[in-house]
């Protein structure tokens, strides 16, 4: 787990929140904006020389564009950093670009050859010298004047800035939390799987040693060639591949095929698989464990023969698949119910196996026949392996 979080976490610290593309266009949109509405307020008011004007403003645009990029490239140092450092960077990087600005819209209209702004410069020079007299303000007091407007306009896009940077690591953080997520349903479904080969591994193994012991070497020699058989198809799949049911029930009858051994005149098996099932995704080896609680509880219990039955069939969307057997309760079979639930290899493995991969999609019921034996019933919501439109 610390190795996928690690390599998720070397892949997008290198990266900006916000990429350079995006940023430029929402700080040229910004200034675009900004000359649109002084333009608008120029022309309402009526000013001379409207080209000169619209020129000079848009020499201001691109000198604010420049500065704003870099107040952005600022910022990015601050990526990932607590949401109060950001805010505080914003606010502290926008003063300068604030005053530059400021002091060069200020030369550029009112030093930078003023009077061709006017059709009557005399007239122009006159009545900038009667205002300056008039409010007393100073040319350090225009230029702070214009600072203070154009830091909010500055803040303004900073802001925006952080809440996008801000939106984007949230989504990165969610998108980290559901890779985590993914990584530990797939450790938890490898461990489930796990625990079911190697118990039928030790109770085969047992079996085999029986056989070797009485003597029985045809049957032994049986025994060891379905064993192969069995994990040949078995092991070859990965443990969080899904199988076709049509499969799994093949492999199951392998399964049966080697306790037969053990019970040749006790154990009769019998599948009814419907047709439309056939191909029904399922966790691979989820019938397994049901399939050898039906041997231990059900098969050496009794004396006589007994039928462990596999059924699959549709009802109203949900695939239901029972395995039962019909074998004698015996007196004390509520103790044996009672073993048959607390089986951690047993019945626990097949429930978390479903509630990890289906979740509220399936389900499982399990319990004793009125009339004798024992049964399990799988649900399975049809639409969640495309065999039913959702």
């Amino acid at each position: 787990m610390n190795k996928i979080l690690s390599k998720l976490e070397k892949r997008t610290s290198n990266r900006p929140l916000v990429d350079n593309k995006l940023a430029l266009l929402t700080i040229i949109g910004f200034w675009l904006f900004y000359a649109l509405i002084v333009s608008l307020r120029s022309a309402v008011m009526d000013f001379p020389q409207q080209g000169e004007l619209a020129m000079r403003r848009f020499t201001v645009t691109a000198v604010g564009i420049i500065l704003t990029w870099m107040l952005y490239l600022f910022l990015r140092l601050f990526d990932r950093k607590a949401i109060n450092e950001r805010i505080s960077a914003a606010f502290i990087g926008a003063i300068p670009c604030a005053i530059l600005i400021a002091v060069f819209n200020y030369w550029v209209f009112n030093i930078y050859d003023p009077v061709s702004l006017f059709d009557d410069p005399q007239k122009y020079q006159e009545l900038t010298k009667k205002a300056r007299e008039l409010f007393g303000v100073t040319k350090g007091q225009e230029i702070a004047e214009i600072a203070i407007s154009r830091y909010f306009f500055i803040i303004s896009w900073a802001l925006m800035f952080i809440a996008l940077s801000y939106s984007k690591e949230v989504r990165l953080a969610e998108r980290r939390i559901s890779r985590l997520a993914q990584a530990a349903k797939d450790s938890e479904l490898r461990s489930l799987r796990y625990q079911v080969n190697p118990h039928f591994l030790f109770n085969t193994l047992n079996s085999l040693s029986a056989l070797v012991m009485r003597g029985d070497k045809q049957s032994a020699e049986a025994m060891i060639m379905n064993l192969s058989t069995f994990y040949r198809h078995s092991l070859s799949n990965d443990p969080l591949d899904e199988v076709p049911l049509g499969e799994e029930v093949e492999l199951q009858k392998l399964y049966l095929a080697i306790e037969k051994v053990r019970y040749p005149d006790r154990l009769i098996c019998h599948f009814d698989i419907e047709d439309g099932l056939i191909d029904l995704r399922v966790p691979g080896l989820i019938l397994q464990p049901l399939i050898e609680n039906a041997i231990k509880y059900g098969v050496s219990n009794t004396r006589r023969p007994v039928t462990i039955s596999v059924r699959a069939f549709t009802d109203n969307g949900f695939a239901k698949i029972i395995i039962s057997d019909d074998g004698e309760q015996q007196p004390a079979h509520q103790n044996d119910e009672q073993k048959r639930q607390s089986n951690g290899i047993g019945l626990a493995n097949v429930r978390d196996r479903l509630e990890v991969r289906f979740g509220p999609d399936a389900n499982m019921t399990y319990g004793p026949m009125e009339n004798g034996g024992y049964q399990v019933i799988l649900s399975i919501a049809l639409y969640k392996n495309n065999l039913l439109p959702n």
